[in-house]
């Protein structure tokens, strides 16, 4: 078990550099993606080493282009929506009074059985185009989940003999809230987080796959994979590259959040 966990940690950051890089610097170093620049579908050679597109674009330009919408919509709606489910799950498993707590997550549990895509096409009609918009929207779908988890978690700590103790102490409910309860919410959310970033990747991809998120045009990977994928058999690399990216970068997230979590286990066992 320890020889198989360890390599997790390594491997997974490797898997990770070269999408996060690409997202970060890419737009620094490679010079925009001109329509028409290229020949269609040209095979990778000379200036363009990984072929052209549909529309005659460099793959590799678009490549160091697209990953700051791909990854940076995802990472932006996991972010609110931990911060935005986070605050009401722990306000709802503090809360005094039941009805608080109902009125906090009853509301949530509509938003529960919509599915994802039916909202952002919802989205899309209005804000068409819109990475803000699409954003929010997968956001919103993620809150009610979140919420739920850190309820489940606080509602734990919060009754605890160690709460318990600490108001006996006198120490302030704000301070038992936001200093034990919520630190012992942290551990069930890190390890969500992995989770939810993959299938938010997987949501904002799908977007943008099926015209609902981007431009048609836009650099993002998978509008590069949708508009390439009738010219697969004459420049397969105007696809797989951008499907490498995404498939790295979530495979890459995942080893490195269960190694994270495997150390974690043995440090705590240790401990004990």
């Amino acid at each position: 078990m320890k020889a198989t966990a360890m390599p997790m940690v390594p491997v997974g950051g490797l898997l990770l550099a070269l999408p996060l890089g690409a997202a970060l610097f890419g737009p620094l170093v490679a010079d925009p993606a001109v329509p028409g620049a290229y020949a269609p579908y040209a095979p990778g050679g000379g200036e363009s080493p990984l072929g052209t597109d549909g529309l005659g674009r460099d793959v590799l330009a678009l490549l160091l282009h697209g990953g700051r919408s791909a990854l940076g919509m995802a990472l932006g709606a996991v972010a609110v929506a931990c911060l935005a489910g986070g605050l009401i799950g722990l306000l709802a498993a503090t809360a005094r009074r039941r009805w608080a707590d109902e009125l906090l997550i009853r509301p949530l549990d509509v938003l529960l059985p919509l599915p994802t895509l039916l909202v952002i096409s919802v989205v899309a009609v209005g804000w068409r185009g819109s990475p803000a918009a699409i954003t929010l929207a997968i956001a919103a779908v993620n809150v009610p989940p979140v919420a739920r988890l850190v309820r489940a978690a606080a509602l734990d700590a919060a009754s605890s003999p160690v709460a318990e103790a600490l108001r006996v102490q006198g120490e302030s409910r704000l301070r038992i809230q936001l200093d034990y309860v919520a630190r012992s919410v942290l551990a069930p959310v890190a390890a969500d987080i992995g989770t939810r970033i993959t299938l938010a990747v997987f949501l904002v991809g799908s977007a943008n796959f099926l015209g609902l998120g981007l431009d048609p045009t836009a650099p993002d990977w998978a509008v590069s994979i949708s508009r390439s994928r009738e010219g697969l058999l004459l420049q397969p690399w105007a696809v797989l590259a951008p499907a490498l990216m995404l498939v790295m970068f979530t495979v890459g997230l995942n080893l490195l959040a269960d190694g994270r979590l495997a150390r974690s286990r043995r440090t705590q066992e240790a401990v004990r």
